[in-house]
């Protein structure tokens, strides 16, 4: 009887030596311990990327859509659309989206030109409206004397041999305005404004013969007074 109840006690004994090797800290088993796999990560999909589109207004760097086949996916391209389209759109670029950007700078120039065309040309010299010249010369045409007045202009900054004559800044803001105009010695032959501008004032810049640069800072852009 005392054998069978110590054979009995050792089994025992032994059965829980076993259950506490097989489970962790917590009395959790190695199975519920195991860690699970991590979950899948979320890898965009290369055809999800979306490229940044060239700007209409730089030349083409790589190969170009030809004539043929500059054609919307619904409708057809005007005359004046295909004229603005012609040898310029990337070859892989939907020429629509490319015409669109041509569209809507044409849009801002008419907005902006109604509200005040010092305004619009300022925006054409200085490269706020993207391919302007592009999309007025085709695409907007009734607009060519705004592009014609940003042609005689330059934008804020340094201007190297600048021409002779009375410019204007198209700022109507410019109580930060001012410029300055040097030599070929690199002596200062005239600057401005005399007095400190304010809001509203027109500005004016008056370059000399035989200047060598004319710089300007807060002034945003000049066109011939």
């Amino acid at each position: 009887m005392y054998r069978r109840s110590a054979a009995a006690a050792v089994l025992l004994a032994a059965a829980l030596t076993l259950t506490a090797c097989s489970s962790d800290g917590d009395g959790r088993s190695d199975e519920a311990a195991e860690p699970k796999p991590p979950a899948a990560s979320s890898v965009p999909d290369p055809a999800d990327a979306t490229g940044t589109p060239p700007s209409p207004g730089a030349k083409p760097t790589g190969p170009v859509l030809p004539d043929a086949k500059l054609t919307p996916k619904t409708g057809s391209f005007t005359d004046k659309e295909k004229k603005y389209l012609s040898g310029r759109v990337p070859e892989k670029m939907d020429p629509a989206a490319f015409l669109q950007t041509g569209q809507e700078s044409c849009q801002r120039v008419e907005r902006t030109a109604k509200r005040d065309k010092d305004a619009a040309t300022g925006a054409v010299i200085t490269g706020e409206i993207p391919d302007a010249t592009n999309a007025i010369n085709h695409l907007c045409p009734e607009q060519k004397p705004i592009l014609a007045a940003a042609e005689k202009g330059f934008p804020d900054g340094t201007r190297p041999a600048p021409a002779q004559g009375t410019y204007r800044a198209l700022t109507t803001q410019g109580t930060a305005c001012t410029w300055q105009v040097k030599g070929k010695d690199g002596a200062v032959l005239a600057s401005g404004p005399e007095t400190p501008p304010k809001p509203g004032d027109k500005i004016t810049a008056a370059i000399p013969a035989g200047a060598a640069e004319f710089t300007s800072t807060g002034c945003y852009a000049w066109i011939p007074a």
